[in-house]
């Protein structure tokens, strides 16, 4: 079983959008038995999945007391990929969240703000000592500022080369427990989270691809976040 924590210690980054879009897709993508986990007080994911009209993927209910022991018991039922929502700011629940974890998503909108709780959580994925990814999230196309942020997180860590676009369907397939795959004619936002899906599921079966970036490189300054946040402000 591979277990997968979607982590950032800023709110609104889109953390459950993910979680639930990348276990639907796992599931139809033939990875499963999946399951979902939400230590999230304000319990979105869960609300999210008790909407849902589909059976998969399966949800817990845990606690970060027994978070370890429950992980254990699903590896025995034959569950082969968990995923697990996590809060913002509540750096405990983080950071058991993680210890129990494979790899580490950490997505970002492209604003500085994003990028700075991004260093946060980047100090601490990395004081545990979890590989992780960043994920480029609610991008607007062709974007100056989008491709500024995609050139300063790949400075300081891998970075999925599936860029998340804003698109209005991502939320509104979330209100009654769907995903943009099951949405009819949202081929563009499936793809962007097959192509996701693809390499999250890629690195964890330890196959590696070369990382893209956007190009040309924008000029950013080298530092623009460090292992406690942003050092500099970037160019936007």
């Amino acid at each position: 079983m591979h277990v997968v924590a979607i982590a950032s210690q800023k709110g609104g980054s889109g953390k459950t959008t993910l979680a639930g879009h990348l276990a639907v897709q796992a599931e139809r993508a033939g990875a499963g038995p999946v399951a979902l986990i939400d230590t999230d007080p304000q319990g979105s994911l869960a609300e999210w999945w008790n909407v849902r009209a589909a059976d998969t993927p399966v949800f817990v209910q845990t606690d970060t007391m027994r978070l370890g022991e429950d992980v254990a018991r699903l590896r025995e039922f034959g569950i082969k990929l968990l995923v697990i929502d996590t809060p913002p700011a509540i750096e405990v629940t983080i950071a058991e969240v993680v210890r129990v974890s494979d790899l580490v998503l950490i997505p970002a909108r492209p604003s500085p703000h994003d990028l700075r709780a991004a260093g946060a959580t980047v100090e601490l994925v990395e004081r545990i000592g979890k590989p992780l990814v960043f994920v480029v999230n609610a991008a607007m196309p062709r974007a100056k500022i989008t491709a500024e942020a995609v050139f300063a997180l790949s400075q300081h860590g891998t970075l999925a080369p599936a860029i998340v676009h804003q698109r209005t369907s991502y939320a509104a397939s979330m209100i009654d427990g769907r995903t943009v795959m099951e949405l009819p004619g949202e081929a563009r936002a499936a793809a962007e989270i097959a192509a996701l899906w693809d390499y999250v599921g890629a690195r964890l079966r330890g196959e590696f691809r070369t990382i893209l970036t956007a190009a040309p490189q924008p000029e950013v300054p080298k530092q623009v976040f460090g292992r406690a946040g942003l050092q500099q402000e970037p160019a936007w």
